[in-house]
């Protein structure tokens, strides 16, 4: 077997909830399949942003495979 790992970093809206840049997340895995590759594994972390324009970050690491 054959893995890659990736991590995007998703940020949440300045206005509104939920992230502002799914579709990022949604084009490594779409990619990733176009290689042959599957989700295998998904996990998570969470820091809160102390910049002006703030906004939650959630730091997804993504681990694909190959069989």
């Amino acid at each position: 077997m054959e893995y890659v790992v990736l991590q995007v970093t998703l940020k949440e809206k300045f206005i509104g909830t939920g992230s502002g840049n799914l579709t990022e997340l949604e084009k490594v895995i779409n990619e990733q399949a176009g290689k042959g590759y599957r989700l295998h594994t998904i996990t998570t972390s969470s820091a809160a942003s102390k910049g002006l324009l703030g906004g939650d970050r959630i730091q997804a690491t993504l681990v694909f495979e190959k069989l």
